[in-house]
């Protein structure tokens, strides 16, 4: 695996899944063609959707070859002990090529759609991370630790015999310094979105900051509308901008960022309930950073840009405008 901050060109080259439109049980035949396209890897994702994990166990099945990641799992929505055992099934199901990616998720979900406090996070993901540590490695755990304790739980299936159990790599999907450099620090990872090409040097010295230098897998959710109608690309572009940076959690990142002038009028428009007026407020500029389009081989190049800055596994997330999601994911292979 290259360094983090080695600019040379990935050997991986992910893409988001499950795909908007398709039946589950009919994704399976779509992961395979990924993996003869030459994909290396497909990532989950968890918010009002699927959940993480099936996608990820169809893909276990139906294409051998593919690297499976979740991005990202939240730490707040299941219990230590319910959370060890899908990563443990998931793991044992894809024979060692599943990386595990855990977040904080935001308020909004934690929150206003699960009922549950939003408190502590970077704490909550710590103990989370060094839990799971203990778990997966088949340890019985009695352990208090800053945000919940477990009491006595151990991992019980048996498996095959000379099948060892593996702790898979774990990611931390990090937004600010605090986060990243915990990814640094605690993970084998971290994992980043919603960002610029010109964003991933400074996020990535955060993360390398936490592991004093050592190399970290930097994976990278790239948002990707393949379409050379640029007017058309930028307000479906504006409409997942809004729908996500309007978050505190990455409304703050953004701040981090340097975009804060940039998106102050999108964010009081926002507040005060004008949502017409707050997709009219964001500027092109931020737009063209945050959302990949353009012909196919413009989209590529700009996903290569991410590498040069330091990504490791970019992961695009294909909006289809205009296009077929297959026609995409053929003309968008490595």
């Amino acid at each position: 695996m290259p360094q983090a901050n080695d600019p040379k060109q990935s050997e991986r080259w992910g893409i988001t899944i499950p795909f908007e439109g398709v039946p589950l049980y009919e994704q399976g035949e779509w992961y395979k063609e990924l993996q003869d396209l030459g994909y290396s890897d497909v990532w989950s994702a968890e918010a009002d959707g699927t959940d993480a994990f099936v996608p990820l166990a169809i893909a276990a099945m139906s294409a051998p070859e593919l690297r499976l990641g979740s991005a990202v799992v939240p730490a707040f929505t299941r219990g230590p002990a319910l959370l060890a055992m899908q990563v443990d099934t998931l793991s044992e199901l894809a024979r060692g090529r599943f990386a595990f990616g855990i977040g904080t998720s935001s308020n909004v979900i934690v929150e206003r759609w699960n009922d549950i406090q939003f408190e502590a996070p970077l704490a909550k993901v710590r103990d989370t991370v060094r839990f799971l540590k203990e778990a997966l490695g088949g340890q019985k755990v009695k352990s208090e630790y800053e945000t919940f304790k477990v009491d006595g739980f151990k991992l019980g299936r048996r498996r095959g015999q000379g099948d060892v159990r593996q702790v898979p790599p774990i990611m931390v999907a990090g937004l600010r310094p605090h986060m990243l450099q915990l990814a640094g620090r605690e993970a084998e990872g971290a994992i980043l979105n919603w960002l610029g090409a010109n964003d991933v040097k400074k996020a990535v010295a955060e993360v390398l900051k936490g592991s004093k230098g050592e190399e970290r897998e930097i994976v990278a959710r790239i948002f990707v509308i393949p379409s050379q109608d640029a007017d058309t690309a930028r307000a479906v572009g504006r409409m997942a901008i809004a729908a996500y940076l309007n978050v505190p959690v990455y409304a703050a990142f953004h701040e981090w960022l340097g975009r804060g002038e940039l998106l102050s009028g999108m964010w009081e428009a926002w507040k005060a309930g004008d949502r017409q007026k707050a997709l009219q407020e964001i500027p092109d500029q931020v737009v063209d950073d945050l959302i990949v389009h353009g012909s196919y081989q413009e989209c590529k190049e700009h996903i290569r840009k991410y590498v040069e800055n330091g990504v490791t596994t970019p992961v695009m997330a294909v909006i289809p405008v205009g296009v077929d999601d297959r026609e995409a994911i053929r003309a968008l292979k490595p």
